[in-house]
């Protein structure tokens, strides 16, 4: 018999630059002439994640929150079926997703 030594698995590391909070809450991308709407799920000071039907979204986009007037610009960063994983490429405020996530609740 032949036994095997197997090293325990390490917690990967967390490599975000800011904290992410979970928002589910309704938004439009605006590109052309026309609002489409997308749901976000999560938000970070720096990138989102959002899903998006019926529609191709273009690599760059402006993001506009239900609720507010403030947009953001966005970059596709990477696409998963319907979601999309978008950094933003604006000068954003510090405590800008924790200020998104707090009017969701």
């Amino acid at each position: 018999v032949c036994m095997l030594r197997f090293k325990r698995k390490e917690r990967p590391q967390d490599r975000r630059r800011s904290e992410r909070h979970l928002v589910r809450g309704p938004a439009q991308i605006l590109f052309g002439s026309l609002p489409r709407d997308c749901w976000v799920s999560d938000i970070s000071d720096g990138r989102v994640r959002l899903h998006a039907e019926g529609f191709d979204v273009p690599d760059e986009f402006t993001l506009m929150f239900a609720g507010r007037r403030e947009r953001r610009e966005c970059r596709v960063v990477w696409r998963l079926g319907h979601e999309i994983g978008a950094e933003f490429s604006d000068a954003g405020a510090q405590g800008f997703a924790r200020r998104v996530a707090g009017e969701r609740r």
